[in-house]
């Protein structure tokens, strides 16, 4: 079993070594017996270090022994989790229930009445939103949602260190974290354009609309959504003029061809370099696929449903040997949208597009649910997040699903006693209400649906909220497909909140040129969905993902890189600089941002504040934990 451990780390690009080959041995010996402890797997047991390594950010791919405590306790907060999701009712203490029940508050029920709940009624007029914040009074007094802060003291609300810095991307792009946590203060961490200009909207690309028909595609649909890709991708292979003419990849042939397809496996399993196989377009290829041989490649990094373009030949008509590889499908010339898809929120923003009045700066708060913590529906961590932005306003505030989380505990039991409309109406719409309202017309309020979300369409690509809005927050708060693509002061954002960075990494084989330094796997994950041209280039699509591609022809599309592209994800948050060429050119670099989730079991997430200043050079970024 350790031999099959061994190669089950080799065919996911990673090795197993030490100082010598006692070393190796000590470290497969340890990993069978987590294996034997745990009741893994190789495959399980390689899934979970993925996790852990991409989580960790950890350099190379090799395996030391240095890595397996970390490791250790990694499989056991898996172990434990999905003990917790198995046994409904078990409970499982912590240092939290300890503090509970060690503490004399307890014992005086009224000190339970001096929460933030009960003095907002006291509360001086203008302090911040958590004052505007309809009390749990005004709800609908038989749902356990509606419980009152006075109720209960969380776990959230006696955490120690609030709204720490983790991580900051200076102007220069130097990439550094704190040297030590402590609470921000109000002139720290970013430059931000005066709030009083207002920034302006443009809708770019939000598809599908509300309303809209879906659990209707057919087999037609998804073969020509995938015929559709590679035909186009072909065309634009052969308009670059740096490739001939696609040619058939399967027929045998001694000359060197150039042929487009896309990448799939020979199998059920992961993927693996005897197992990839190149599926052609039905014009070139009659559909057919052919087995690739990578070994002449010094590197590559490769995805089922990937649309690459091959260099090689084929000798024998049963194998395709690749001497080249291109991974990045050209970007058209005619790639901008056309004016008559662009949706200007409001007339002010045409005048002031126009007019050349708004430099190409912006500061934002960017955040991603859930949005309270799996041990009570309260949504404090948004409450905290919109008090924070009451003290530090943003010109734009993205809020990203899921906001009433499918995956949380009580949801999940059903022991929830009001529809998930309105807890989404009561809980979180009415709090980002009042938070508009309290600063006026100086923010802009930006929400995108997950597939996640209890209350909203279960597909992907997913129609934007159909909001009932009061009158005089309508210009304020914006819902957008997901994914979308809008612009705000000339920045274009791209956003998609499906976890597809996490998928992707399950799912990719590389190679690196020997040699080389440890590669940036994240950003590499990141790169393929702008090469791709595509938000959701996985297929087939992962489990539980809702993908319709009746819906997808367009709305996955990525018709022209973004400035700015959004990525939550379970995944360690990050904010990077990436590049989809080899130079520093400033048209071919992005910025990939995953803020991480604001609110994690019982605690709370991260988030990101964002200052987009003319250029990528000028830009700065914090990552901070709530």
């Amino acid at each position: 079993m350790e031999e099959e451990i061994r190669k089950e780390f080799q065919s996911n690009g990673f090795s197993i070594g030490g100082a010598g080959p006692e070393d190796a041995a000590q470290i497969l010996s340890t990993l069978l017996t987590y294996c034997i402890n745990y009741k893994m797997s190789p495959a399980d047991l390689v899934s979970n270090w993925e996790v852990y390594y991409l989580n960790r950010q950890l350099d190379g791919l090799k395996l030391e022994s240095s890595y397996l405590d970390g490791f250790l306790s990694h499989l056991q907060n898996e172990v434990k989790d999905r003990i917790i999701k198995e046994e409904a009712n078990l409970h499982i203490y912590s240092s939290n229930d300890v503090d509970m029940l060690l503490s004399n508050s307890h014992v005086d029920e009224a000190a339970f009445h001096d929460t933030p709940g009960y003095e907002q009624e006291k509360a001086p007029e203008g302090s911040s939103i958590s004052e505007l914040t309809p009390l749990a009074s005004d709800r609908p007094s038989s749902s356990r949602v509606a419980k009152t802060n006075a109720d209960r003291i969380t776990p959230f609300a006696t955490r120690v260190n609030k709204f720490t810095q983790q991580y900051v991307l200076n102007a220069d792009n130097a990439v550094g974290v704190p040297s030590k946590s402590a609470e921000i203060t109000e002139d720290e961490i970013i430059r931000r354009v005066q709030p009083s200009q207002r920034c302006y909207l443009q809708v770019q690309r939000s598809q599908p609309e509300p309303g809209c028909r879906f659990m209707y595609d057919r087999m037609e649909d998804r073969f020509n959504y995938l015929e559709d890709r590679i035909r186009k991708s072909a065309s634009l292979f052969s308009a670059s003029g740096f490739c001939g003419q696609p040619a058939d990849a399967t027929l045998a042939s001694e000359e060197k061809m150039f042929a487009v397809g896309t990448v799939a496996c020979d199998g059920e399993g992961h993927l693996n370099e005897k197992s990839i196989l190149l599926q052609g377009s039905v014009e070139h290829s009659r559909g057919q696929c052919v087995r690739l041989d990578l070994k002449d490649l010094d590197h590559f990094s490769l995805f089922p449903g990937q649309v690459v373009g091959i260099e090689g030949h084929n000798p024998s008509g049963h194998c395709f040997v690749a001497s080249k590889l291109f991974d990045s499908i050209p970007v058209s010339v005619d790639a901008q949208l056309p004016s008559a898809k662009k949706q200007a929120i409001d007339n002010e923003s045409n005048q002031n597009s126009d007019a050349g009045t708004l430099s190409r700066a912006l500061s934002s708060i960017i955040a991603a649910g859930p949005y309270t913590t799996t041990d009570n529906m309260l949504f404090e961590p948004l409450q905290e997040l919109l008090s924070y932005a009451c003290r530090k306003p943003p010109q734009l505030l993205i809020l990203m699903g899921p906001f009433i989380d499918s995956d949380h505990p009580d949801i999940k039991k059903g022991t929830i006693d009001q529809s998930f409309h309105d807890i989404f109406h009561f809980e979180v719409l009415r709090k980002i209400q009042d938070f508009t309202q309290y600063l006026g017309n100086t923010v802009r309020v930006i929400l995108i649906p997950s597939v996640r979300d209890a209350h909203h369409d279960f597909v992907f690509p997913q129609p934007a909220f159909d909001l009932n809005l009061l009158e005089d927050t309508t210009h304020q708060i914006t819902s957008l497909a997901n994914p979308c693509l809008f612009g705000s002061n000339e920045i274009n954002f791209g956003c998609c909140t499906v976890d597809i960075l996490k998928q992707l990494s399950g799912q990719e084989i590389s190679r690196k040129p020997p040699g080389g330094k440890p590669g940036d796997r994240i950003g590499r994950l990141a790169s393929h969905i702008l090469k791709q041209q595509s938000y959701y280039p996985l297929y087939p699509p992962a489990p539980g993902v809702p993908l319709d591609l009746s819906l997808a022809k367009e709305a996955l599309e990525i018709p022209s890189a973004p400035d700015v592209l959004l990525l939550p994800s379970d995944l360690a948050p990050f904010v990077k600089v990436l590049s989809l060429g080899e130079g520093s050119d400033d048209d071919r670099r992005f910025i990939c941002v995953n803020p991480g989730r604001l609110a994690k079991g019982i605690g709370g997430g991260t988030f990101v504040e964002l200052y987009y200043n003319e250029g990528i050079d000028k830009t700065n970024a914090s990552i901070i934990r709530i």
